[in-house]
Protein backbone atom coordinates (compact mmCIF):
# COMPACT_ATOMS: atom_id res chain seq x y z
CA UNK A 1 0.00 0.00 0.00
CA UNK A 2 1.20 3.59 -1.20
CA UNK A 3 2.58 5.97 1.28
CA UNK A 4 1.67 9.40 1.86
CA UNK A 5 5.08 10.16 1.32
CA UNK A 6 5.01 7.94 -2.46
CA UNK A 7 1.88 9.87 -3.40
CA UNK A 8 3.61 13.19 -3.38
CA UNK A 9 6.59 12.01 -5.29
CA UNK A 10 4.15 11.04 -8.12
CA UNK A 11 2.65 14.15 -8.43
CA UNK A 12 6.01 16.02 -8.38
CA UNK A 13 6.59 13.94 -10.79
CA UNK A 14 4.01 14.33 -13.44
CA UNK A 15 4.10 17.98 -13.11
CA UNK A 16 8.41 17.98 -13.97
CA UNK A 17 6.51 16.21 -16.80
CA UNK A 18 4.11 18.82 -17.79
CA UNK A 19 6.85 21.51 -17.54
CA UNK A 20 8.57 20.15 -20.23
CA UNK A 21 6.35 21.35 -22.69
CA UNK A 22 5.98 25.38 -23.10
CA UNK A 23 2.71 26.48 -22.99
CA UNK A 24 1.09 28.67 -25.69
CA UNK A 25 0.73 31.77 -23.34
CA UNK A 26 4.47 31.80 -22.78
CA UNK A 27 5.14 31.14 -26.61
CA UNK A 28 2.84 34.15 -27.29
CA UNK A 29 4.72 36.21 -24.67
CA UNK A 30 8.23 35.30 -26.61
CA UNK A 31 6.95 36.10 -29.88
CA UNK A 32 5.61 39.54 -28.53
CA UNK A 33 8.73 40.39 -26.92
CA UNK A 34 9.95 39.87 -30.08
CA UNK A 35 7.97 41.70 -32.17
CA UNK A 36 8.44 44.36 -29.77
CA UNK A 37 12.29 44.53 -29.82
CA UNK A 38 11.49 44.75 -33.72
CA UNK A 39 9.70 47.44 -33.76
CA UNK A 40 12.22 49.74 -30.93
CA UNK A 41 15.24 48.22 -33.11
CA UNK A 42 12.98 50.13 -36.48
CA UNK A 43 12.03 53.18 -34.34
CA UNK A 44 15.64 53.35 -33.30
CA UNK A 45 17.14 53.21 -36.86
CA UNK A 46 14.65 56.41 -38.03
CA UNK A 47 16.61 59.72 -37.44
CA UNK A 48 13.93 61.82 -36.89
CA UNK A 49 16.80 64.45 -37.74
CA UNK A 50 16.51 64.10 -40.88
CA UNK A 51 13.64 65.08 -42.67
CA UNK A 52 13.71 62.28 -46.00
CA UNK A 53 13.21 59.41 -43.04
CA UNK A 54 9.69 61.56 -41.74
CA UNK A 55 8.13 63.03 -44.86
CA UNK A 56 8.55 60.43 -48.14
CA UNK A 57 4.92 61.38 -50.17
CA UNK A 58 6.96 63.84 -52.20
CA UNK A 59 9.38 60.98 -53.53
CA UNK A 60 7.50 58.31 -53.77
CA UNK A 61 6.11 57.26 -57.75
CA UNK A 62 2.28 57.24 -56.82
CA UNK A 63 2.87 61.38 -55.96
CA UNK A 64 4.75 61.61 -59.23
CA UNK A 65 2.26 60.08 -62.01
CA UNK A 66 -0.75 61.85 -60.37
CA UNK A 67 0.69 65.10 -60.45
CA UNK A 68 2.15 64.74 -63.97
CA UNK A 69 -1.64 63.42 -65.32
CA UNK A 70 -2.83 66.48 -63.36
CA UNK A 71 -0.65 68.78 -64.98
CA UNK A 72 -1.19 67.25 -68.60
CA UNK A 73 -5.26 67.16 -68.19
CA UNK A 74 -5.28 71.23 -66.73
CA UNK A 75 -3.27 72.20 -69.82
CA UNK A 76 -5.82 69.99 -72.23
CA UNK A 77 -9.15 71.41 -73.28
CA UNK A 78 -11.89 70.21 -70.73
CA UNK A 79 -14.21 69.45 -73.19
CA UNK A 80 -15.17 65.29 -71.89
CA UNK A 81 -15.35 63.05 -74.60
CA UNK A 82 -16.13 59.86 -72.86
CA UNK A 83 -19.56 60.75 -72.42
CA UNK A 84 -20.98 57.96 -73.04
CA UNK A 85 -19.01 55.99 -70.17
CA UNK A 86 -19.94 54.33 -66.96
CA UNK A 87 -18.61 56.81 -64.51
CA UNK A 88 -16.63 54.36 -63.20
CA UNK A 89 -15.18 53.14 -66.66
CA UNK A 90 -14.29 56.86 -66.83
CA UNK A 91 -10.43 57.40 -67.10
CA UNK A 92 -11.16 61.17 -65.84
CA UNK A 93 -13.34 59.91 -63.00
CA UNK A 94 -10.41 57.34 -62.05
CA UNK A 95 -8.30 60.31 -61.91
CA UNK A 96 -10.48 62.42 -59.98
CA UNK A 97 -10.53 59.76 -57.03
CA UNK A 98 -7.27 59.57 -56.89
CA UNK A 99 -6.71 63.18 -56.60
CA UNK A 100 -9.00 62.99 -54.17
CA UNK A 101 -6.98 60.14 -51.96
CA UNK A 102 -4.19 62.28 -52.90
CA UNK A 103 -5.06 65.58 -51.24
CA UNK A 104 -5.85 63.35 -48.03
CA UNK A 105 -2.38 62.14 -47.91
CA UNK A 106 -1.03 65.76 -49.00
CA UNK A 107 -2.88 66.67 -45.95
CA UNK A 108 -1.62 63.97 -43.38
CA UNK A 109 1.73 64.96 -44.55
CA UNK A 110 1.47 68.91 -44.17
CA UNK A 111 0.53 67.77 -40.02
CA UNK A 112 3.82 65.73 -39.94
CA UNK A 113 6.03 68.39 -41.73
CA UNK A 114 4.21 70.66 -38.94
CA UNK A 115 5.23 68.80 -35.92
CA UNK A 116 8.64 68.40 -37.12
CA UNK A 117 8.86 72.27 -38.29
CA UNK A 118 7.74 72.37 -34.48
CA UNK A 119 10.17 70.37 -32.58
CA UNK A 120 12.75 71.97 -34.43
CA UNK A 121 11.93 75.42 -33.71
CA UNK A 122 10.60 74.82 -30.61
CA UNK A 123 14.28 75.81 -29.21
CA UNK A 124 14.34 79.84 -30.65
CA UNK A 125 10.11 80.49 -30.27
CA UNK A 126 8.49 77.98 -28.06
CA UNK A 127 5.52 80.09 -27.82
CA UNK A 128 4.49 80.42 -31.58
CA UNK A 129 2.83 77.28 -31.93
CA UNK A 130 0.20 78.31 -28.89
CA UNK A 131 -0.83 81.48 -31.52
CA UNK A 132 -0.23 80.27 -34.76
CA UNK A 133 -2.31 76.94 -34.97
CA UNK A 134 -2.40 76.58 -38.96
CA UNK A 135 0.01 74.20 -40.14
CA UNK A 136 0.46 76.84 -43.65
CA UNK A 137 0.62 79.89 -41.74
CA UNK A 138 3.22 78.61 -39.06
CA UNK A 139 5.54 77.36 -41.96
CA UNK A 140 5.47 80.76 -43.65
CA UNK A 141 6.17 82.06 -40.25
CA UNK A 142 8.93 80.39 -39.08
CA UNK A 143 10.43 80.69 -42.69
CA UNK A 144 10.21 84.78 -42.14
CA UNK A 145 11.11 85.06 -38.85
CA UNK A 146 14.40 82.50 -39.22
CA UNK A 147 17.01 82.91 -36.13
CA UNK A 148 15.80 86.85 -36.21
CA UNK A 149 15.19 87.69 -32.49
CA UNK A 150 14.06 91.24 -32.97
CA UNK A 151 10.53 90.67 -34.29
CA UNK A 152 10.19 94.38 -35.01
CA UNK A 153 12.29 94.06 -37.84
CA UNK A 154 10.30 91.08 -39.59
CA UNK A 155 7.58 92.47 -41.42
CA UNK A 156 4.37 89.42 -41.04
CA UNK A 157 2.35 92.14 -42.93
CA UNK A 158 -0.24 89.24 -44.90
CA UNK A 159 1.27 86.73 -43.21
CA UNK A 160 -1.14 86.93 -40.25
CA UNK A 161 -4.48 89.13 -38.72
CA UNK A 162 -2.78 92.28 -37.40
CA UNK A 163 -4.29 91.21 -33.90
CA UNK A 164 -2.04 88.09 -33.73
CA UNK A 165 0.46 90.38 -35.11
CA UNK A 166 0.94 92.47 -32.22
CA UNK A 167 0.91 89.16 -29.83
CA UNK A 168 3.38 87.51 -31.25
CA UNK A 169 6.20 90.65 -31.70
CA UNK A 170 4.99 90.78 -27.73
CA UNK A 171 5.53 87.41 -26.56
CA UNK A 172 9.16 87.24 -28.87
CA UNK A 173 10.22 90.05 -26.69
CA UNK A 174 10.10 88.30 -23.57
CA UNK A 175 10.21 84.56 -24.56
CA UNK A 176 12.70 82.40 -23.25
CA UNK A 177 13.68 80.73 -26.45
CA UNK A 178 17.57 81.08 -27.88
CA UNK A 179 18.56 81.21 -31.43
CA UNK A 180 19.28 77.95 -33.43
CA UNK A 181 22.24 76.56 -35.14
CA UNK A 182 23.02 76.75 -38.69
CA UNK A 183 22.30 73.48 -39.43
CA UNK A 184 18.71 72.72 -37.21
CA UNK A 185 17.85 76.15 -39.16
CA UNK A 186 18.63 74.92 -42.54
CA UNK A 187 16.38 71.46 -42.05
CA UNK A 188 13.87 73.96 -40.36
CA UNK A 189 13.69 75.89 -43.59
CA UNK A 190 13.96 72.77 -45.77
CA UNK A 191 11.06 71.26 -43.40
CA UNK A 192 9.04 74.93 -44.37
CA UNK A 193 9.66 74.56 -48.38
CA UNK A 194 8.57 71.53 -48.02
CA UNK A 195 5.03 72.08 -46.67
CA UNK A 196 4.53 75.26 -48.82
CA UNK A 197 5.56 72.70 -51.93
CA UNK A 198 3.19 70.54 -50.63
CA UNK A 199 0.04 73.11 -50.46
CA UNK A 200 0.55 74.24 -53.79
CA UNK A 201 0.27 70.53 -54.88
CA UNK A 202 -2.76 70.17 -53.12
CA UNK A 203 -4.30 74.02 -54.51
CA UNK A 204 -3.39 72.17 -58.13
CA UNK A 205 -5.34 68.90 -57.40
CA UNK A 206 -8.41 71.15 -56.45
CA UNK A 207 -8.20 73.18 -59.44
CA UNK A 208 -8.25 70.03 -61.63
CA UNK A 209 -11.14 68.60 -59.61
CA UNK A 210 -13.00 71.62 -59.81
CA UNK A 211 -12.80 72.19 -63.39
CA UNK A 212 -14.01 68.77 -63.70
CA UNK A 213 -17.08 68.65 -61.19
CA UNK A 214 -19.80 70.10 -63.82
CA UNK A 215 -19.28 66.55 -65.14
CA UNK A 216 -18.67 64.22 -62.01
CA UNK A 217 -21.25 66.02 -59.37
CA UNK A 218 -23.58 68.71 -61.22
CA UNK A 219 -26.11 68.59 -58.66
CA UNK A 220 -23.63 69.42 -56.02
CA UNK A 221 -22.09 71.72 -58.15
CA UNK A 222 -25.17 73.78 -58.77
CA UNK A 223 -25.92 74.40 -55.07
CA UNK A 224 -22.89 75.14 -53.92
CA UNK A 225 -20.45 75.90 -57.30
CA UNK A 226 -17.65 74.23 -58.53
CA UNK A 227 -15.04 75.76 -56.27
CA UNK A 228 -16.48 74.40 -53.13
CA UNK A 229 -17.74 71.34 -54.24
CA UNK A 230 -14.36 70.57 -54.97
CA UNK A 231 -12.88 71.62 -51.76
CA UNK A 232 -16.09 69.35 -49.70
CA UNK A 233 -15.07 66.37 -52.27
CA UNK A 234 -11.00 66.86 -51.53
CA UNK A 235 -11.78 67.10 -47.84
CA UNK A 236 -13.87 64.51 -47.48
CA UNK A 237 -11.99 61.56 -49.67
CA UNK A 238 -14.26 61.43 -52.52
CA UNK A 239 -17.91 61.46 -53.52
CA UNK A 240 -18.84 58.36 -52.42
CA UNK A 241 -17.71 59.42 -48.74
CA UNK A 242 -19.08 62.76 -49.35
CA UNK A 243 -22.60 60.83 -49.88
CA UNK A 244 -22.09 58.69 -46.94
CA UNK A 245 -21.57 61.72 -44.55
CA UNK A 246 -24.26 62.99 -42.56
CA UNK A 247 -25.23 66.74 -43.22
CA UNK A 248 -23.51 68.08 -39.61
CA UNK A 249 -20.58 66.91 -40.43
CA UNK A 250 -20.73 68.14 -44.13
CA UNK A 251 -21.14 71.47 -42.24
CA UNK A 252 -17.95 71.45 -40.41
CA UNK A 253 -15.82 70.44 -43.55
CA UNK A 254 -12.84 72.70 -43.04
CA UNK A 255 -13.94 74.88 -40.57
CA UNK A 256 -10.74 76.27 -38.73
CA UNK A 257 -9.81 76.89 -35.36
CA UNK A 258 -9.91 80.40 -34.55
CA UNK A 259 -7.18 81.83 -32.02
CA UNK A 260 -8.74 85.12 -30.99
CA UNK A 261 -5.18 86.12 -28.49
CA UNK A 262 -7.85 87.27 -26.03
CA UNK A 263 -9.50 89.82 -28.05
CA UNK A 264 -13.35 90.61 -28.84
CA UNK A 265 -15.24 87.34 -29.81
CA UNK A 266 -16.70 89.78 -32.36
CA UNK A 267 -15.19 87.99 -35.14
CA UNK A 268 -15.43 84.09 -33.95
CA UNK A 269 -19.44 84.45 -34.79
CA UNK A 270 -20.06 81.04 -36.57
CA UNK A 271 -18.21 77.61 -36.55
CA UNK A 272 -18.62 77.01 -40.71
CA UNK A 273 -16.34 75.29 -42.83
CA UNK A 274 -16.67 76.12 -46.53
CA UNK A 275 -19.74 76.65 -46.82
CA UNK A 276 -19.25 79.90 -45.53
CA UNK A 277 -17.59 80.27 -49.20
CA UNK A 278 -21.07 79.63 -51.20
CA UNK A 279 -22.83 82.30 -52.64
CA UNK A 280 -26.23 81.73 -51.09
CA UNK A 281 -24.45 81.93 -47.66
CA UNK A 282 -22.70 85.19 -48.32
CA UNK A 283 -26.09 86.85 -49.59
CA UNK A 284 -28.16 85.86 -46.75
CA UNK A 285 -28.37 88.52 -43.63
CA UNK A 286 -26.41 87.70 -40.57
CA UNK A 287 -29.44 86.38 -37.89
CA UNK A 288 -30.39 83.65 -40.80
CA UNK A 289 -26.66 82.76 -41.32
CA UNK A 290 -26.71 79.58 -39.45
CA UNK A 291 -30.24 78.56 -40.27
CA UNK A 292 -28.65 78.60 -44.24
CA UNK A 293 -25.50 77.13 -43.28
CA UNK A 294 -27.80 73.95 -42.28
CA UNK A 295 -30.24 74.31 -44.89
CA UNK A 296 -26.99 74.31 -47.43
CA UNK A 297 -25.40 71.04 -45.60
CA UNK A 298 -28.45 69.30 -46.16
CA UNK A 299 -29.38 69.82 -49.66
CA UNK A 300 -25.98 69.54 -50.59
CA UNK A 301 -25.71 65.52 -48.79
CA UNK A 302 -28.63 65.04 -50.42
CA UNK A 303 -27.10 66.23 -53.82
CA UNK A 304 -24.01 64.35 -53.10
CA UNK A 305 -26.28 60.91 -53.01
CA UNK A 306 -27.93 61.59 -56.32
CA UNK A 307 -24.48 62.49 -57.72
CA UNK A 308 -22.99 59.18 -56.27
CA UNK A 309 -25.25 56.87 -57.90
CA UNK A 310 -25.51 59.42 -61.45
CA UNK A 311 -29.03 59.92 -60.96
CA UNK A 312 -29.38 62.97 -62.41
CA UNK A 313 -26.10 63.89 -64.94
CA UNK A 314 -28.18 66.99 -65.92
CA UNK A 315 -28.12 68.81 -62.78
CA UNK A 316 -31.38 69.49 -62.34
CA UNK A 317 -32.01 68.29 -59.18
CA UNK A 318 -29.55 70.38 -57.91
CA UNK A 319 -31.08 73.74 -59.37
CA UNK A 320 -34.44 72.23 -58.16
CA UNK A 321 -32.66 71.95 -54.32
CA UNK A 322 -31.13 75.57 -54.90
CA UNK A 323 -34.57 76.98 -55.74
CA UNK A 324 -35.96 75.70 -52.90
CA UNK A 325 -33.29 76.88 -50.75
CA UNK A 326 -33.79 80.88 -52.37
CA UNK A 327 -37.17 80.18 -51.59
CA UNK A 328 -37.05 79.65 -48.28
CA UNK A 329 -34.64 82.05 -46.94
CA UNK A 330 -36.77 84.43 -48.72
CA UNK A 331 -39.77 83.19 -46.74
CA UNK A 332 -37.47 84.05 -43.54
CA UNK A 333 -37.10 87.32 -44.28
CA UNK A 334 -41.08 88.21 -44.48
CA UNK A 335 -42.54 89.91 -42.40
CA UNK A 336 -44.94 88.08 -39.72
CA UNK A 337 -48.65 89.20 -40.97
CA UNK A 338 -50.06 92.20 -39.08
CA UNK A 339 -52.82 91.15 -36.60
CA UNK A 340 -56.11 91.66 -37.46
CA UNK A 341 -58.83 93.25 -35.48
CA UNK A 342 -61.04 90.44 -34.37
CA UNK A 343 -64.53 91.71 -34.91
CA UNK A 344 -67.53 91.18 -32.42
CA UNK A 345 -69.63 88.19 -33.25
CA UNK A 346 -72.96 88.81 -34.63
CA UNK A 347 -75.74 88.79 -32.15
CA UNK A 348 -78.18 86.56 -31.89
CA UNK A 349 -81.70 87.48 -32.62
CA UNK A 350 -83.05 84.20 -31.78
CA UNK A 351 -84.55 83.20 -28.05
CA UNK A 352 -81.86 81.39 -25.98
CA UNK A 353 -82.80 77.75 -25.62
CA UNK A 354 -82.26 78.41 -21.58
CA UNK A 355 -84.71 76.68 -19.28
CA UNK A 356 -86.41 79.38 -16.62
CA UNK A 357 -89.51 79.93 -14.54
CA UNK A 358 -91.22 77.86 -11.23
CA UNK A 359 -90.08 74.36 -12.61
CA UNK A 360 -86.50 75.46 -13.02
CA UNK A 361 -86.25 77.10 -9.45
CA UNK A 362 -87.54 74.09 -8.34
CA UNK A 363 -85.27 72.24 -9.63
CA UNK A 364 -82.31 74.64 -8.13
CA UNK A 365 -83.60 74.41 -4.58
CA UNK A 366 -83.83 70.83 -4.62
CA UNK A 367 -80.19 70.37 -5.56
CA UNK A 368 -78.88 73.38 -3.88
CA UNK A 369 -75.90 73.25 -1.72
CA UNK A 370 -77.09 73.05 1.88
CA UNK A 371 -75.75 74.94 5.12
CA UNK A 372 -73.66 71.95 6.74
CA UNK A 373 -71.61 70.90 3.14
CA UNK A 374 -71.62 74.88 3.08
CA UNK A 375 -69.17 74.78 6.31
CA UNK A 376 -67.95 71.70 5.50
CA UNK A 377 -66.57 72.75 2.10
CA UNK A 378 -64.69 75.82 4.11
CA UNK A 379 -61.84 76.17 5.92
CA UNK A 380 -60.76 79.00 8.77
CA UNK A 381 -57.50 80.51 8.08
CA UNK A 382 -54.98 79.60 11.28
CA UNK A 383 -57.63 76.81 12.60
CA UNK A 384 -56.87 73.09 11.89
CA UNK A 385 -59.75 71.58 10.69
CA UNK A 386 -61.34 68.23 12.45
CA UNK A 387 -61.77 64.80 10.05
CA UNK A 388 -63.55 61.81 10.40
CA UNK A 389 -60.21 59.58 11.17
CA UNK A 390 -58.25 62.32 13.20
CA UNK A 391 -54.98 63.65 12.37
CA UNK A 392 -55.96 64.89 9.26
CA UNK A 393 -56.39 61.96 7.68
CA UNK A 394 -60.51 60.84 6.38
CA UNK A 395 -62.97 63.27 5.09
CA UNK A 396 -62.50 66.50 6.26
CA UNK A 397 -65.17 68.58 8.61
CA UNK A 398 -64.06 72.04 7.56
CA UNK A 399 -65.87 74.62 9.63
CA UNK A 400 -68.54 72.55 10.89
CA UNK A 401 -68.10 72.28 14.79
CA UNK A 402 -65.71 75.48 14.86
CA UNK A 403 -69.04 77.92 14.84
CA UNK A 404 -71.04 78.35 17.33
CA UNK A 405 -72.21 76.22 20.15
CA UNK A 406 -68.84 73.72 18.72
CA UNK A 407 -71.75 71.44 17.65
CA UNK A 408 -71.05 69.34 14.40
CA UNK A 409 -74.89 69.26 14.24
CA UNK A 410 -76.33 72.61 12.45
CA UNK A 411 -79.82 73.44 13.05
CA UNK A 412 -81.30 74.37 9.41
CA UNK A 413 -85.11 75.46 9.12
CA UNK A 414 -87.57 74.03 7.06
CA UNK A 415 -87.55 74.89 3.46
CA UNK A 416 -90.39 75.96 1.45
CA UNK A 417 -89.76 72.68 -0.63
CA UNK A 418 -90.10 70.03 2.57
CA UNK A 419 -93.48 72.06 3.46
CA UNK A 420 -95.03 71.27 0.13
CA UNK A 421 -93.63 67.93 -0.06
CA UNK A 422 -95.37 67.73 3.12
CA UNK A 423 -98.70 68.74 1.97
CA UNK A 424 -98.90 66.56 -1.15
CA UNK A 425 -98.39 63.97 1.29
CA UNK A 426 -101.11 64.80 3.06
CA UNK A 427 -103.82 65.52 0.52
CA UNK A 428 -102.75 62.08 -1.25
CA UNK A 429 -103.61 60.60 2.51
CA UNK A 430 -106.78 61.96 3.32
CA UNK A 431 -108.08 63.53 -0.32
CA UNK A 432 -107.61 66.92 -1.68
CA UNK A 433 -110.74 68.05 0.07
CA UNK A 434 -108.64 68.06 3.84
CA UNK A 435 -111.23 65.83 5.79
CA UNK A 436 -109.76 63.84 8.21
CA UNK A 437 -110.23 59.79 7.70
CA UNK A 438 -113.27 57.93 9.49
CA UNK A 439 -111.56 55.80 11.88
CA UNK A 440 -109.59 58.47 13.26
CA UNK A 441 -110.39 59.38 16.89
CA UNK A 442 -110.36 62.69 19.40
CA UNK A 443 -109.96 60.72 22.44
CA UNK A 444 -106.50 59.54 23.19
CA UNK A 445 -105.29 57.24 26.13
CA UNK A 446 -102.12 57.97 28.15
CA UNK A 447 -100.79 56.53 31.28
CA UNK A 448 -100.40 59.24 33.28
CA UNK A 449 -103.49 61.31 32.91
CA UNK A 450 -106.22 58.67 31.54
CA UNK A 451 -108.60 59.49 28.96
CA UNK A 452 -107.59 63.14 27.05
CA UNK A 453 -109.28 64.68 24.43
CA UNK A 454 -106.89 65.61 21.67
CA UNK A 455 -107.01 66.49 18.47
CA UNK A 456 -106.15 64.07 15.40
CA UNK A 457 -104.27 66.87 12.99
CA UNK A 458 -101.79 67.77 15.97
CA UNK A 459 -100.19 64.60 15.45
CA UNK A 460 -100.29 64.72 11.67
CA UNK A 461 -98.27 68.47 12.44
CA UNK A 462 -96.10 66.96 14.38
CA UNK A 463 -94.88 64.50 11.67
CA UNK A 464 -94.67 67.51 9.13
CA UNK A 465 -92.23 69.14 10.90
CA UNK A 466 -94.10 71.36 12.61
CA UNK A 467 -93.42 73.03 16.12
CA UNK A 468 -95.40 71.63 18.86
CA UNK A 469 -94.27 71.39 22.75
CA UNK A 470 -97.15 69.34 24.08
CA UNK A 471 -99.00 66.60 23.36
CA UNK A 472 -101.86 69.10 21.87
CA UNK A 473 -102.24 71.04 19.40
CA UNK A 474 -102.10 74.36 19.57
CA UNK A 475 -104.34 75.84 17.11
CA UNK A 476 -107.42 73.42 18.72
CA UNK A 477 -109.40 73.75 21.52
CA UNK A 478 -109.28 70.89 24.37
CA UNK A 479 -110.42 69.42 27.54
CA UNK A 480 -109.10 67.15 30.26
CA UNK A 481 -110.64 64.07 31.83
CA UNK A 482 -108.64 62.75 34.61
CA UNK A 483 -109.84 59.40 35.44
CA UNK A 484 -110.48 58.63 39.68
Amino acid sequence: MATLADSFLADLDELSDEDNFPDEEDVDAENMEEDIDGDLADLESLNYDDLDNVSKLQKSQRYSDIMQKVEDALQKDSNISNQGLVLEDDPEYQLIVECNALSVDIENEIIIIHNFIRDKYRLKFPELESLVHHPIDYARVVKKIGNEMDLTLVDLEGLLPSAVIMVVSVTASTTSGKPLPEEILQKTIDACDRALALDSAKKMVLNFVESRMGYIAPNLSAIVGSAVAAKLMGTAGGLGSLAKMPACNVQLLGAKKKNLAGFSTATSQFRVGYIEQTEIFQSTPPPLKMRACRLVSAKSTLAARVDSTRGDPTGKTGRVFKDEILKKIEKWQEPPPAKQPKPLPVPDSEPKKKRGGRRLRKMKERYATTEMRKLANRMQFGVPEESSLGDGLGEGYGMLGQAGSGKLRVSAAQSKLAAKVVKKFKEKRYGSSGATSGLTSSLAFTPVQGIELSNPQAHLNQLGGGTQSTYFSETGTFSKIRKN
